[in-house]
């Protein structure tokens, strides 16, 4: 029992390596550029694991049409497949947590949307995207049961739902964007022109965006700017390579040089992650293990790897038999392990989630006041931030490219407090977190300066939205197409029907925010490891 409590713990380890990815990656050669080396994306060092898998053949392997299920043609995974206890017909691709793939957040933040009065004017926009969906990362725990399967080929014979794993094999590649993750990035480029694409300077000048070395970083980029801007993006946009490295200073990727958030005192949300597990999928486990005979071995682990490989098959082949093998109330579990998973390990129950996004806020007031840094007090590029050529104060189009764990702690960072409930590891409760709501892949954080000609009243339901008063600022933040109000996590905010903050005050209240994410001691001061839950804050004790 305690060696299979050890076992589980380190796998879901995996799951966190899933969230981020800490290897070290291979630098190669290239000829000379005649850019610098950030503004060169051809050179390919640091671009980390880029095994391609199997090419799907949907048409053959798609089980639909599902007996007693209406035939939904795909577009283009095949998401139908029937689930036991899925009473609502809900769509179990949007309980996936970080695996899930894009979906615009079906039930808000908790604040009505509004269209701007009449007279208003979106003035500018900071957008930080999280990559497109993806094959699992090197040595995370699909490929693990991958390898097990195929270790025990010929000695086990499976039946009933589980019969597909007689002639079942491991085909995902690693770590590089599949086809869908692609359109997801070209379809939010193409919507955020629609939303912004006013702002683009009409001087002729090309914009900064900023991405990562690792491959589906930067391919997540190209495509999201060819859906910006057309094939011929390269003519309106100079795309910003940073190296994504352990031991590199890069705001997109904080956990790296924040040396404690790659430690055990940062581990407390891998072991309630494994208690969680290990308690929501028991049924799961007995059941499928009565489908098997023969010599595999079936844990608790396999089926939490099983789901996983329900999320990674189905957007890389377009179709995957393990979905059906769980219980909607199981999707619902997995889940909650990944909400848990965030929270301890990026979120307000990690003693580094704070610090590990502060810096990246530093930048963003740095871009709404318009300044270079040259005094940063977190983890920051000063090379790259204090040059207005790899770091423009002045840009009305800011676009970033991350991962979900650096944009967890990112939201951590800002103090949105409303994501900051204990979710214990023993039930599930309500909560905000919910993280295929917060980080699906290519899930995306815009913040908007609106420019009001007068200030607009708090309660929106008013015939006239304004109210007297002198040309006022406000900042608006939209995550997956829904407003985080900012009231609800600021008091000075106020409690507004829009969710939006007097830019002003919005600026006083994010200087507390970088003082209460004490960068240097959260990530290189000497304290112990607590228990998940004790820390709520998102800083040391």
């Amino acid at each position: 029992m305690i060696l299979h409590a050890l076992i589980l713990v380190v796998s879901i380890g995996y799951t966190r390596g899933a969230v981020v990815d800490r290897r070290q990656a291979t630098a190669t050669t290239t000829q000379s550029s005649k850019v610098p080396d950030y503004f060169d994306t051809t050179i390919g060092w640091f671009a980390g694991p880029t095994q391609t898998g199997d090419a799907p053949l949907l048409a053959q392997t798609n089980g639909a049409p599902f007996p007693g299920v209406s035939y939904i043609p795909n577009s283009p995974l095949e998401t139908q497949a029937p689930i036991a206890g899925n009473i609502h017909n809900a769509n179990i691709f949007q309980l996936l947590g970080n695996l899930s793939p894009y979906f615009p957040n079906p039930r808000g933040f908790g604040v009505s949307e509004y269209s701007l009065p009449l007279g208003s004017n979106v003035s500018w926009v900071n957008m930080i995207s999280r990559h497109g969906s993806r094959y699992p990362t090197v040595s995370s725990g699909p490929q693990s049961l991958g390898q097990k399967v195929y270790n025990s080929t010929g000695n086990f014979n499976a039946t009933g739902a589980l019969s597909f794993l007689n002639t079942w094999k491991y085909g995902l590649g690693a770590e590089i964007l599949v086809p869908i993750g692609k359109q997801e990035l070209f379809n939010s480029g193409t919507l955020h022109y629609y939303q912004y694409g006013h702002l683009y300077p009409n001087n002729g000048s090309k914009i900064i965006a900023r991405t990562t070395t690792q491959n589906r970083m930067l391919q997540s980029a190209e495509y999201f700017l060819a859906g910006f801007f057309g094939l011929g993006w390269t003519q309106n946009a100079t795309l910003e390579v940073t190296i994504e490295q352990l031991g590199y200073n890069n705001t997109l990727d904080g956990y790296y040089l924040c040396t404690n958030a790659n430690t055990a005192v940062s581990a407390g949300d891998i072991n309630a992650t494994g208690l969680w597990v290990s308690t929501y999928l028991v049924n799961a486990t007995h059941r499928i293990q009565g489908m098997i005979s023969g010599d595999l071995n079936w844990t608790v682990l396999d089926s939490y790897n099983a789901q996983q490989l329900c999320a990674y098959e189905t957007v890389s082949l377009g179709f995957s038999h393990w979905c059906s093998l769980f219980t909607y109330e199981e999707w619902q579990g997995f889940e909650y392990s990944l909400d848990i998973a965030f929270a301890g390990g990026y979120g307000f129950q990690s003693p580094t989630g704070r610090a590990i996004g502060i810096g990246y806020v530093e930048e963003v007031l740095a871009r709404m006041q318009h300044h270079v840094i040259t005094s940063p007090t977190a983890q920051i590029n000063v090379t790259l931030d204090n040059n207005t050529i790899t770091f423009p104060v002045d840009q009305t189009l800011n676009f970033d490219f991350s991962h979900d764990a650096n944009i967890m702690a990112i939201l951590t960072a800002f103090g949105l407090t409303q994501f900051n409930k204990y979710l214990p590891p023993t039930q599930i409760v309500d909560r905000e977190l919910i993280v295929s709501y917060l980080e699906p892949f290519a899930g995306r954080l815009d913040i908007e300066i609106i420019k009001t000609p007068q200030p607009v009243r708090a309660d929106r339901s008013a015939s006239n939205p304004y109210v007297s008063g002198p040309p006022t600022s406000y900042v608006h933040f939209i995550l997956n197409q829904r407003t985080i109000p900012l009231g609800r996590s600021f008091e000075e905010c106020g409690s507004r029907d829009d969710g939006w903050c007097e830019m002003e005050t919005f600026l006083k209240v994010q200087q507390t925010q970088i003082e209460l994410a004490n960068y240097d001691y959260a990530c290189n001061g000497n304290y112990s490891a607590v228990p998940y839950g004790k820390i709520t804050n998102g800083a040391p004790l």
